[in-house]
């Protein structure tokens, strides 16, 4: 009798053993379980740790609750201004409701980039150039929008999409270095012309200036003389003019005129020393 007891107590400890190894799950703490009871929703959602279901009645999902990174394949379209482009982006989402990311879509993850890149088709075609290149901002929340409608009936949020790189044609990138290259001597011819016509009013006062003093024109001619002449060049003929030589006569005292002559001034190699003739 004892014996038996003794079987009888194993057999029950070994089945109940068999029934909670059966029967545990452990949910960790980035996951949440949906549990199906013969073939029925559950309305409670297993949160992380240690959890018991009905084995042979219960079937335990695990849904991750971690922010999902998925490449959007580069998408071939045309812009709203006829360019052929490809374009590559990147969604990030989550899952906000386990259940209805069970439920209501078979395979949520393959539906939301299935949908990432029909809205990026989509948004190509609405969509310029200039505005894929320079405004990805606004294409973003765009984009981000047309995937979130959908998605949040799904149990999904979208987090964030980003748009990665937009291809164009070997023709293209040609002509848009031909017109930015045009666009800069545009703007150097500008920059050139407003420098000569600032540079044209200086010496328009310069000049007006000189008017009144003669002797600042003749101290200005020798000052281009000493310049010319610190360069290494070999010979420098100037013809001197009388209104000169009467400046120099007047700072020496000296009466009378005296007819135009002709200077030349020669440097050495190193361009040092000026000789007069």
């Amino acid at each position: 009798m004892v014996e038996e007891l003794v079987v009888a107590g194993v057999a029950l400890a070994s089945a109940a053993v068999v029934y909670v190894a059966a029967a545990a799950r452990v949910v960790k703490q980035y996951e949440r379980g949906v549990v199906f009871r013969l073939g029925r929703l559950r309305p409670q959602v297993r949160g992380p740790g240690f959890t018991m279901i009905v084995p042979g009645f219960d079937r335990l999902q695990k849904v991750n609750m971690q922010i999902v990174t998925m490449p959007v394949p580069a998408q071939e379209g045309i812009t709203r201004d006829n360019v052929t482009v490809r374009v590559d982006a990147v969604v990030y989402f989550k899952v906000t409701s386990p259940a209805e990311a069970v439920v209501r879509v078979q395979d949520y993850r393959f539906a939301v980039s299935q949908m990432a890149q029909t809205s990026l088709r989509s948004i190509i075609g609405k969509s310029e150039l200039d505005d894929l290149l320079s405004n990805r901002e606004k294409l973003n929340q765009g984009l981000e929008l047309m995937i979130d409608s959908p998605a949040v009936e799904w149990g999904v949020t979208i987090d964030r999409v980003e748009i990665k790189d937009v291809s164009l044609p070997e023709t293209m990138k040609r002509s848009m270095a031909r017109q930015a290259e045009a666009d800069r001597e545009r703007r150097a011819r500008v920059i050139n012309a407003d420098a000569e016509l600032q540079a044209s009013k200086k010496l328009a006062e310069a000049a007006h200036q000189m008017s009144d003093a003669p002797a600042a024109l003749q101290l200005r001619l020798l000052q281009t003389v000493m310049a010319v002449a610190a360069e290494k060049n070999s010979t420098l003929v100037l013809p001197i003019p009388v209104e000169l030589l009467r400046f120099l006569e007047k700072g020496a005292g000296v009466t009378g005129e005296r007819p135009p002559l002709e200077v030349r001034l020669e440097s050495d190699p190193e361009g040092a020393n000026l000789r007069q003739e």
